[in-house]
């Protein structure tokens, strides 16, 4: 049997790296071996995990995921998904990643939260067990089934 395909997630926001992880977890030839919520940290797990593939978003706190995969491919190269709400096709951003390296970009999945899993619960800050207001300005939390808060609606 062939080796599995290693792949590092790289996203700011905890609900996006869960559904990534759900979505790529699917297919047998692809093992998350785990996920980063900046570029910083993705630099350690990089080292540390010797993914084979990165997905990475554009817009997170600390570094830019485009200022990132520019560092990237100069001292690591390595095939990078990009992954982001700014990557549809044609947008300037898109084109900057493909020529810093990129390999593809893929536009972050439209969720349904109330169909996630089926154990995503949405809601409105203050509304109900499972969820209250996320620290995102304008944001709302996402709770498991069970009242853990594991990210926010995006706000």
């Amino acid at each position: 049997m062939a080796d599995k395909i290693k792949v590092l997630i790289v996203d700011d926001s905890a609900l996006v790296r869960q559904i990534l992880t759900e979505i790529l977890d699917q297919d047998p030839d692809i093992e998350v071996v785990g996920v980063a919520s900046d570029p910083y940290a993705a630099r350690d797990k990089i080292k540390k995990l010797d993914p084979d593939v990165l997905t990475l978003d554009v817009e997170m706190p600390r570094m830019d995921g485009l200022t990132f995969l520019s560092n990237l491919m100069r001292l690591r190269p390595m095939p990078v998904v990009m992954v982001s709400s700014l990557t549809e096709s044609g947008a300037a951003v898109t084109l900057q990643a493909l020529e810093l390296g990129a390999i593809d970009f893929v536009t972050k999945p439209k969720v349904d939260l109330a169909h996630t899993s089926g154990r995503l619960r949405p809601g409105n800050p203050g509304e109900g067990p499972d969820c209250r207001p996320c620290p995102r300005a304008g944001a709302t939390a996402i709770a498991d089934a069970g009242g853990q808060t594991i990210g926010c609606d995006g706000g």
